[in-house]
């Protein structure tokens, strides 16, 4: 199975590693800048719970290199969406099954738009890590997680060849039959931890301990719950409780991607996140004052002007 991954950074570079590892897929890296010259010249690393090597990675900027591919993970940043959508059309055949594992909701609107929906299966990353340097992806949590599935719910024999590349790479990966509400389960978790610990710059280890800011969490997170509810998903009404024990259960010292780009002067996805409930939870007359005020605090920062 020949599988592209498009942006190698945490969780691309992550999870491409791990299929890498497990020797039952034809993997390639688009990458770019230092990050791509790194692995050129030292392949790629994994650091944390379980340390990995990808010594001689096939690793290129051009997805033209690369050929029709079996599987395209997207993994860029949301606001990149549109240009690689562009850059991934060599790679995108009739068969080929095209992937976001991009944070959010709202992330599949554009590759409807571009591509085939028989071209398109959903999916879902669990994964806590960083840019710990150019070719260095650190691992700061156990928790890893692929889920993925066709978005009419059969369990297509693509499905089955990826989630078998994911199992031989010891990728806790699992074939979803309903992936629009792993998707939805996933923004109810994310709009928490991305909101709580970019506003408050803490990780969530405080945040969860803190009466006042643990209420905070648990009502982002109920706000998110509404919404999706208003739109049709299959989310228990008391679903935001089961996501505050995950926030329990995670390390202390996890945090969000978005906390990260906000420490380093990056962009933020906060548009995507908080701002996706505030757009979607407005199209259903669902209010949702406090991903407003995530999405009105951050405003600041959102194009990358520093922290």
């Amino acid at each position: 199975m020949r599988i592209a991954i498009m942006g190698s950074g945490g969780l691309g570079g992550y999870f491409g590693a791990r299929l890498v590892q497990g020797g039952s897929a034809d993997v390639h890296f688009i990458a770019r800048g230092q990050h791509l010259e790194a692995m050129r010249r030292d392949g790629l690393r994994i650091e944390g719970p379980e340390p990995l090597h990808v010594r001689s990675p096939s690793v290129t900027d051009d997805p033209r290199q690369v050929g029709v591919a079996d599987v395209v993970m997207l993994c860029v940043k949301l606001w990149d969406t549109d240009s690689a959508i562009e850059q991934i059309r060599p790679m995108v055949g009739p068969q080929t099954a095209v992937i976001s594992f991009q944070n959010g909701v709202l992330k599949d609107r554009s590759l409807r738009a571009a591509f085939d929906e028989r071209q398109l299966m959903g999916g879902v990353g669990y994964v806590a890590t960083t840019i710990a340097a150019p070719g260095v992806i650190r691992q700061t949590g156990p928790m890893q997680r692929l889920l993925f599935g066709e978005f009419d719910g059969s369990r297509s024999a693509r499905g089955q060849a990826l989630l078998a590349a994911c199992l031989a790479g010891g990728i806790k990966a699992e074939l979803s039959t309903e992936i629009v509400r792993e998707i939805w389960q996933k923004y109810v978790f994310l709009v928490g931890l991305s909101g709580t610990t970019t506003t408050i710059r803490q990780t969530i280890g405080p945040i969860r301990s803190n009466p006042q800011t643990r209420a905070f969490l648990l009502d982002v997170m109920r706000e998110v719950v509404a919404v999706g509810r208003a739109h049709g998903v299959n989310l228990p009404e008391d679903y935001a409780q089961v996501r505050l024990q995950l926030a329990d259960d995670v390390s202390p010292e996890m945090t969000s991607s978005m906390h990260h780009d906000l420490q380093r002067g990056n962009r933020l996805e906060v548009r995507w996140l908080s701002g996706g409930v505030v757009e979607l939870g407005a199209a259903r007359g669902v209010p949702t004052p406090l991903n407003r005020a995530i999405a009105d605090i951050l405003a600041l920062y959102a194009d990358g002007s520093g922290s």
